[in-house]
């Protein structure tokens, strides 16, 4: 057996403690376990953690633009608009550009169905090259949009909108602009009657809830509005790069523009989860620090009864480094054991919690339904590191206290 395996052997014998010292062999079951709950904890604390970042992320990358060209002045709507999507397809790293009016509207289908909404005016090829919202149609189609004999052009419903409505596919419906037109009575709301087309589902709760689709030209019809839109969103072929993209995009539009991105509109929301995913691994990685105090524990009191065991080894040749190595290596038992049972524990959990989703949401509140656990590999690399760090620095005064014990003064009175 060479000197590693002895001191392995040695440790190993040493956290198996004989029945008159069962006390030593609790401790360090306990020790396991502490190491293995901060594990499994922290795993399954930065799976949800990631999980609501990535889904809510996806979620709005699929259903919103990465930039958006709009007018400084936001009471005058962009009339040269195709003129200025020609050139913005130009600027590098642009795969898709769409010419959009949005207006708050108000769908009304009877005297019971009335239900706030953002109406959105839409070029119908250009929508589906920008976003994905319409790639998932419930029911109905695209080719709905167009007007039909009845001089009645369509509208796409969210699927949460329409239940709220009652309705569905091929329902006539009322759709009003609050704003309406200035008279000298005061504001007189404009209105216009549409057909549902189709209805979509996101999967998204705010999306789902309140957005409709309309041509641009019936938007524009029910706005009294010439041929103009208020915002031209674009596509990148890498989100990542939006903010720098939206700047070169301002720059080709010119002085009288202005630009935002998707990292910009929903900075706050992105940064509460980085905070909190700080937060989470302080308060967690607490647990992994009394893990650490049990170890500390389990060893000092493997110190402590086995001062004759380790003096017959040091009297039989045994190095202190070697005794020091023993005690170490009983550390990393400890904190292998635990990270293993922690690891596997943690990630069988977050994908059973995820594909059951064992916890819901009112989606209202959260956008979403569920929690989602998405536990990132390489969370698993860090955990462990840190894992068997702890355990190891928990090592490091019992170690050197069993290198203390002078052989010939513990076997003297022996």
């Amino acid at each position: 057996m060479g000197t590693a395996g002895f001191e392995w052997f040695v440790a190993g014998r040493y956290l198996r403690a004989r029945r008159k010292e069962k006390v030593v062999s609790v401790v360090t079951v306990i020790s396991v376990i502490g190491v293995a709950a901060g594990v499994m904890a922290l795993v399954i604390a930065l799976a949800i953690n990631s999980g609501f970042r990535d889904t809510l992320q996806s979620g709005l990358l699929s259903a919103t633009a990465h930039a958006n060209i709009v007018k400084k002045d936001e009471g005058q709507g962009i009339e040269d608009w195709r003129e200025l999507t020609a050139k913005l397809r130009r600027v590098p790293h642009v795969v898709a550009v769409a010419p959009v009016l949005y207006d708050p509207g108000i769908v009304i289908s009877g005297p019971a169905g009335t239900i706030l909404v953002v109406l959105k005016g839409i070029d119908k090829q250009a929508e589906l090259d920008t976003s994905q919202v319409l790639h998932n149609l419930k029911s109905g189609s695209l080719d709905g949009l167009a007007t039909d004999q009845n001089g009645l052009p369509g509208i796409i419903l969210g699927s949460k909108a329409a239940l709220r409505a009652g309705l569905s596919t091929g329902s006539i419906v009322t759709v009003v602009d609050p704003q309406g037109r200035l008279t000298p009575f005061g504001p007189a709301p404009r209105s216009q009657r549409f057909r549902v087309a189709g209805i979509f589902e996101s999967g998204f709760y705010d999306f789902d809830a309140t957005w409709t689709f309309a041509t641009l030209d019936a938007t524009q019809k029910l706005l009294s509005l010439g041929d103009v839109v208020n915002d031209i969103e674009i596509r990148t072929d890498d989100p990542a790069i939006a903010p720098s993209v939206a700047k070169e995009a301002q720059r080709v539009a010119g002085a009288g523009y202005d630009s935002t991105n998707w990292q910009d509109q929903n900075r706050p929301l992105f940064s509460a989860l980085k905070v909190e995913s700080v937060v989470i691994f302080v308060t967690v990685g607490l647990i992994e620090i009394v893990a650490a105090l049990n170890i500390f524990i389990a060893l000092t009191m493997i110190v402590l009864t086995k001062y004759k065991d380790i003096a017959v080894l040091m009297s039989m040749g045994t190095r202190r480094a070697q005794i020091r190595r023993i005690f170490v290596m009983q550390g990393a038992i400890i904190g292998i054991v635990g990270t293993i049972i922690g690891l596997a524990a943690g990630y069988s959990v977050c994908y059973l919690a995820n594909t059951y989703r064992w916890i819901p949401l009112d989606a209202s509140i959260y956008a979403l339904s569920f929690v989602p656990f998405q536990p990132n590999p390489l969370d698993g690399v860090w955990i462990a590191a840190l894992a068997m760090a702890v355990s190891l620095l928990a090592t490091i005064y019992p170690a050197r206290n069993a290198t203390r014990i002078a052989p010939v003064e513990v076997l003297r009175y022996e």
